[in-house]
């Protein structure tokens, strides 16, 4: 058999431990060397260069590089590195072909000379080595139009395996980038002289069909969108090896981010997650894969694959190696300690810098970002005064890659050969980079920073994360659909403005913030100030201003139901006629109701703010008769809402039964219209109510008895009053249900959540004590059972339930002393015991006050509730949850049912239960329904930290979550906060704001800066955003108490 010639322990992973050491790997380094300084004290000749080394570029251009025979491939890596001004560069390495011409990556611990046989005639090349499972992880602009030239690469040396639709989509995407808008002509011409695809010709009308739709499109966004389509294909950044298993049949073998990959031809087959796996080995021929007891029993827990040579296995070990410990460790790996006699096997492990190591670096760095060379580009702008689109770069990351003391340390002389396959010359260099002379849609090189980067003012930031196209995120992209719906108007291939967010215990949080570009508002000079004086300072007028801003948001609400759902069901015809007539029969009166408010309302507005009579009281200067009015016409569509309830639940009862509708109701989901849970919009004309009575409560207590206004206002009040009490019970109750529901579509492993009597209390993140340690599950608490489910790090945003508990004869102890965890309490009931532990005192205290109340009262319906139980939960396997790994079960997911629109239906990161999973926190049913009563919009200007210039945005702020526009009239949302977890303040000197009513977002290291119009409206934004986004522990269950006695 022979002995194991290199074997490689797979360690627990990031989240296994809350406040445990964590495990890093081990490496080949001494003890108290680190990468560097083992280069530094290696031998070395003289300071001669006497090896030309031949690098091919992502841009197809060839670099000659002069380095020293003998040195190591990290100062070659470096070189390469430093010369493109490369920041996120572990992401990347250098390929050369052996003998047997199969690619292999050169190894950074090794002289060159060593591993390439012939340097001097062999031609490396710059390439992609670790693919992220989502490109908005990639921090730099420049890292992601490097990341689409790999795509171009291949697709041309046909890796990228994909349908005809979306080869001429990605191919279009590319031609935006480097040509521009569409030209017919220009278009032919270009496709003649560079083959993109090795079936060009036939799909050349495709392409061009795709190109014209793209019109607008930064080179910036257009790679961002070859990056999104291309992740969500199957062979995503795979490489093959050939091999063949026992039986003999031909495999192919890959490995990814999620672990080693098992293809027939081109089909997956298999799956073996990083979870699975406990140790990978060869040997010569044979590649082993060992996995966990628990995996596949005790017996035959060892899979072998036989590869073509003995090279060809300890190649695909290594790289399998570097790949779990890039994505699946949270530090570089420790020295291993060296061999005293002998040595037995391959001592090959990763020596650079992990994905979460990079990803800390680069949001902590606060580099300032420099233009960099598209070489390919011959887009050109029609002017160059536009300077708000200007993607900005970060400067060189090079303190962590050179070798102190080294002569390879320093720059090295390259040698530019331009390959005949380049279809543009090169630009000259910017000798000094201007945010002002710089276009958007021109050539820009990334420049060198050989001493210190001059400083670049940055005039805004550009997109980074993930597209809010709802085709894209929501279908395959080889859909044949895909054509006619994403591409028929610009805006809808517009990215989100996003950024992650890093959480607590996450390599990097899916969470999104805004990054809006300048472009997106206007900027707001000094005169501004005096255009501020024109208006009434009266507070009426300003929370009349807020009744119109709310109503503005409102309607826009209600028209995501009255036109736009119901266009999306008109056209499929889903939905049986007797709903559609129940649905919009109630909604549509509705809604024409407050068209005819609204604009009544902006009428009174605009003679408020007239200026014959701006500082003079007037017949106009009041809002009460006409609050008056409509609350008396309102008052007539009290029966149309009390028939919410029955919509509602006829509308998921019908999405249960009819799979079309289901699909139609989850395909609409996904829209950047629907920026919220879509049933949610069917409960805001009742929540719309309760604001009205909060702000008319505000207006009678600001105005005296004795002002005009307060009669009509008062009156007005004990209108709205007195529908909000026939309805508050009906509201309840409707909230209740669209949170069951919302859990139902996102929960995996519960069949009838929204049975009748289960209430909902608290959902939130909790750290289980497993056989593994402490890990992470989110916890889903209603009236009759404790859910814990669990969530991975792939596509999919569902959580899988591990286990539920009866809340009949369940005790909740604090047990902090027992197991020597912070904030640790323990949960018995009849079926098991489990400890967990909150991430903080308060989280801690508000879990078990709410465990505490709702046993009490389960007790008074023990057997409604076990009745509940056993229809509810899904037959499940006897094992153990707690053998599982979250990561294992949400691939098998995936896997499972890979085009199944249930796997896709929810691909949004602001929900609440996924903000509460990044930021390690909960929510209550009361908070939900005080972020239901401090709702709020308006014009707000928005700074970031790091910026100087103000942009003026409509911001919408409901369900913990603030909403960003360029204006009140946009339909759907360019970007997402989710506050959960923030803190509103007033900025300190030190942030050097100079404004009046300004208030500060922060969250770590995320800090934004909000401007508003007046006091008045300082104050409630300030208001709004604290109550809604930090509650302190108190029952749920009280909330019908509560919720009628909360006062402005």
């Amino acid at each position: 058999m022979g002995e194991i010639e290199g074997t490689y322990r797979i360690l627990q992973t990031p989240g296994s431990r809350l406040g445990a050491q964590k495990t890093s790997g081990v490496s080949t380094l001494e003890p108290g060397q680190n990468l560097l300084t083992a280069m530094a004290s290696s031998p070395a000749k003289a300071h001669e260069r006497d090896l030309p080394v031949k690098i091919r570029m992502l841009d197809n251009t060839v670099e000659v590089l002069d380095i020293e025979s003998k040195c190591y491939g990290q100062t070659l890596l470096t070189e390469v590195y430093k010369h493109l001004n490369l920041i996120e560069s572990d992401y990347f390495g250098i390929e050369f072909q052996n003998i047997q011409s199969y690619w292999i990556w050169l190894e950074p611990m090794k002289p060159v000379i060593k591993q390439v046989r012939r340097p001097k005639t062999t031609m490396l090349r710059l390439a992609v080595k670790f693919f992220p499972p989502d490109p908005g992880q990639l921090q730099e602009e420049y890292t992601r139009y490097l990341f689409a030239l790999q795509i171009k690469r291949d697709l041309a040396e046909e890796r990228l395996t994909c349908s005809d639709n979306t080869a001429a989509l990605l191919v279009s995407h590319l031609l935006q980038s480097e040509i521009g808008d569409f030209d017919e002509s220009e278009d032919r011409e270009h496709l003649k002289t560079n083959q993109y695809l090795p079936n060009q010709e036939k799909l050349e009308g495709k392409i061009l069909e795709f190109h014209r739709k793209h019109v607008g499109q930064t080179p910036a966004e257009s790679d961002f969108q070859v990056l999104e389509i291309a992740r969500k294909l199957e062979m995503y950044g795979i490489r093959f090896h050939l091999a063949s298993d026992r039986e003999g049949t031909k495999i192919n073998l890959a490995v990814s981010h999620m672990g080693v990959l098992v293809f027939q031809g081109n089909t997956k087959i298999n799956t073996f997650n990083w979870s699975k796996v406990r140790k990978l080995s060869f040997k010569r021929k044979r590649f082993l894969i060992k996995l966990h007891p628990e995996v596949c029993g005790p017996y035959q827990d060892t899979l072998e694959f036989l590869l073509g040579s003995r090279d060809e296995c300890k190649n695909f070990w290594k790289i399998c190696v570097e790949y779990h410990t890039f994505f699946r460790l949270f530090d570089q790996p420790k020295p291993k300690a060296k061999a005293v006699f002998f040595t037995r096997g391959s001592s090959f492990r990763y020596s650079g810098r992990t994905q979460k190591q990079l990803v800390d670096y680069i949001k902590d760095s606060g580099m300032k970002r420099t233009p960099y060379e598209r070489r390919h580009s011959k887009v050109r702008a029609s002017t160059r005064t536009s300077n708000t689109d200007v993607p900005k770069q970060s400067v060189p990351f090079s303190e962590g890659l050179r070798t102190p003391g080294s002569p390879a340390s320093t720059a090295a002389p390259f040698h530019s050969v331009h390959s005949l396959a380049s279809p543009a010359s090169i630009p000259p260099m910017f000798a000094e980079p201007s945010p002002s002379s710089l276009d958007p849609r021109a050539p820009y090189t990334r420049i060198p920073d050989k001493t210190t980067a001059a400083p670049v003012e940055e005039a805004g930031r550009k997109l980074m994360q993930q597209p809010g196209s709802p085709v894209l995120q929501g279908l395959p992209v080889d859909h044949p659909q895909l054509s006619s719906l994403v591409l028929k108007s610009p805006l809808g291939l517009t990215p989100a403005f996003q950024v992650n967010l890093n959480a607590v215990t996450q390599g990097s949080s899916p969470l999104l913030s805004p990054v809006l570009s300048d472009a997106g508002g206007a900027r707001i000079e000094e005169d501004d100030e005096m255009k501020r004086k024109r208006y009434p300072t009266d507070k009426a007028y300003f929370i009349a201003k807020e009744i119109l801003a709310t109503e503005r948001t409102y309607l826009k609400d209600l028209e995501v139901i009255t036109v736009w759902f119901r266009s999306a069901v008109i056209k499929e015809n889903a939905m049986p006629e007797g709903l559609m007539t129940l649905l919009f029969s109630n909604i549509d009166p509705i809604y024409e109701f407050h068209r005819g408010f609204l604009k009544e309302i902006e009428q009174r507005l605009s003679l408020w703010e007239g200026r014959t009579n701006a500082h003079v009281k007037g017949d106009y200067q009041r809002i009460g008769d006409v609050m008056l009015r409509n609350m008396r016409t309102l008052k007539e569509f009290t029966s149309y809402l009390q028939k919410h309830d029955e919509v509602l639940t006829e509308l998921e009862k019908a999405t249960k039964r009819l799979k079309k509708l289901e699909m139609v109701y989850k395909e609409f989901e996904l829209q950047k219209v629907c920026y919220l849970p879509l049933n949610t919009f069917l409960l805001k004309p009742i929540q719309r109510l309760m604001h009205y009575k909060l702000i008319l409560g505000r207006l009678c207590k600001h105005y005296t008895a004795e002002h005009r206004d307060f009669a009509d206002c008062r009156n007005a009040l004990k209108e709205v009053t007195e529908m909000t009490s026939q309805l508050q019970h009906s509201l309840i109750r409707l909230e209740n249900f669209q949170k069951l529901t919302e859990l139902q579509h996102d929960l995996i492993g519960i069949d009838n959540l929204t049975a009748p009597g289960r209430e909902f209390i608290r959902e939130g993140c909790l750290y289980k004590l497993t056989k593994k340690g402490l890990q992470q599950r989110m916890f889903f608490l209603f009236s009759d059972m404790l859910l814990y489910t669990s969530k991975g790090v792939t596509g999919t945003n569902q959580f899988k339930i591990h286990g539920h508990l009866s809340l009949h004869g369940m005790l909740v102890e604090e047990s902090e002393n027992e197991w020597s965890v912070p904030h640790c309490f323990t949960i018995y009931s009849a079926q098991k015991t489990i400890v967990v532990a909150a991430s903080t005192r308060l989280e801690m205290s508000k879990w078990m006050e709410d465990l505490n109340v709702a046993i009490e009262m389960a007790k008074k319906s023990t057997e409604k509730s076990e009745m509940l139980l056993e229809n509810s939960v899904c037959n499940r396997s006897n094992r153990s949850s707690d053998e599982v790994s979250v990561e294992q079960e949400s691939e098998d997911d995936i896997h499972s049912s890979r085009s199944s629109l249930d796997r896709q239906s929810h691909h949004r990161a602001n929900t609440t239960m996924h903000v509460c999973w990044y930021r390690n926190t909960s929510v209550s049913m009361t908070d939900h329904s005080v972020a239901v009563e401090n709702q709020l919009s308006g014009y707000l200007l928005r700074k970031f930290k790091n910026s100087n210039g103000w942009q003026k945005l409509w911001v919408v702020f409901t369900n913990f979550c603030l909403f960003f526009y360029k204006t009140h009239q946009d339909d759907y949302p360019l970007a997402s906060l989710p506050l959960l977890g923030y803190t509103v303040s007033c900025p300190v000197e030190a942030d050097g704001i100079q404004k009046d009513y300004v208030f500060k977002l922060q969250f770590k290291s995320h800090v934004y800066f909000f401007r508003a119009e007046s006091k008045y409206t300082f104050e409630r934004w300030m208001e709004v955003i604290k109550r809604a986004t930090s509650s302190p522990a108190r029952s749920s269950l009280l909330l019908p108490k509560e919720k009628d006695t909360h006062t402005d």
